[in-house]
């Protein structure tokens, strides 16, 4: 499984790569903290697909990595995808190794 780390994450946004960012969290969690991206609930995911592209490189993350993780496997393993990379520790990752003023508690 290809993974990134959040400072990986970060240098690609500094460099102003080509990639999409997607957030797999429900709608609860999204409205409390961001780092940006299309939101597409892992519950809804199957029925977005197509809002997936294959022509660039594709980060999932959620709050911890497990959902993304998951989300990357289905992706790579069921539907072919070979551009899905999953952001190794999610958005906790984030806080601790980039903004540590990201609030992502209730």
């Amino acid at each position: 499984m290809k993974e990134v780390t959040a400072n990986e994450l970060r240098a690609m946004r500094d460099r102003a790569e080509r990639f999409l960012l997607i957030d797999v969290r429900e709608p609860y969690e999204t409205e409390r903290c961001s780092i940006g991206g299309t939101p597409i609930p892992m519950s809804q995911l199957m029925d977005r697909l197509a809002e997936i592209p294959k022509d660039r490189p594709v980060v999932v993350h959620c709050n911890s990595g497990k959902r993304s993780c998951a989300v990357v496997d289905t992706l790579t393993c069921r539907y072919g995808f070979a551009n899905i990379i999953n952001l190794h520790g999610g958005i906790q990752a984030w806080h601790d190794q980039v903004d540590h003023t990201l609030n992502c508690e209730e």
